[in-house]
């Protein structure tokens, strides 16, 4: 079993259900999009359709198999009694709703994680149109190394400027990509070398790819080298760093020059 995400302890089990339901969830998503495509039909709200099923399944789940737990999802209500929880649940049932609705397009993920004392323990993030799911145990495999410029993966619309800074500082290139899943996934699977975010995220936007990318030995943290911390009142977590360790020092010094 791998060293715990945030330092903190999951048993096998919690690695395996984040693993399958993240898994189940994608496989809805790609059966709901088939099922649209057949009909010839593309409603505009297919996105929400797939919030919806996708949240739902997800979270009948854990409270039928973790029913001591508490939840948070983009799609649910938010019971404010999980900031006495020491277990809770942060899941995006979709995250790339956007690109999901653009018929064809992989970039988008279902984000399953386990946050214990506000650390991440456990996560999965399946990249369903990729027809794979990376967790946290088995974590990844090392990335394959990479003898050009260091690549950023960042927003296809308007990469941060902190992307541009580091970017300049370390001769990197722009990768633009979409969700957010994506990208971090990228840099676990050695597609890409950084991902620094700074246009504001939530909670579940980030909780199990920063678990899987702490899994597969990568630096993860707050642009300004802080720990990731879940499950506080507001969710909203609005910038982080995933990086390959040798990185880290001159991405962090880029951000504070």
């Amino acid at each position: 079993m791998p060293e715990p995400a945030g330092g903190q302890v999951a048993p096998p089990s919690d690695h395996a259900l984040a693993a399958r339901v993240a898994t189940e969830a994608g496989e809805l998503l790609l059966a709901l999009r088939a099922r649209l495509e057949a009909a010839g039909t593309w409603p505009e709200d297919v996105g929400d359709a797939g919030d919806r099923q996708a949240h739902h399944l997800i979270v009948d789940h854990l409270r039928r198999e973790r029913p001591e737990d508490a939840i948070l999802s983009e799609e649910g209500r938010d019971d404010l009694a999980r900031l006495d929880a020491s277990r809770v649940w942060i899941v995006d049932p979709l995250d790339g709703t956007r690109e999901y609705s653009e018929p064809g397009r992989a970039d988008w993920a279902v984000h399953v994680a386990l946050a214990v004392d506000g650390r991440p323990a456990a996560g999965a993030v399946a990249l369903p149109a990729r027809g794979m799911t990376l967790c946290t145990d088995p974590p990844p495999g090392p990335a394959r190394a990479h003898h050009g410029p260091p690549r950023l993966v960042v927003s296809r619309s308007r990469p941060p400027y902190q992307a541009l800074r580091i970017r300049d500082a370390i001769g990197g290139e722009l990768l633009p990509l979409g969700s957010a899943g994506a990208k971090a996934m990228a840099v676990v699977l050695g597609e890409a070398d950084v991902y620094a975010h700074a246009g504001g995220q939530y909670e579940w936007d980030n909780c199990a790819p920063a678990a899987v990318a702490m899994a597969a030995g990568l630096h993860v943290t707050r642009l300004d080298g802080s720990p990731l911390t879940y499950n506080h009142r507001d969710p909203w977590l609005p910038d982080l760093l995933i990086c390959r360790p040798e990185l880290a020092d001159p991405v962090l010094a880029a951000l504070h020059a």
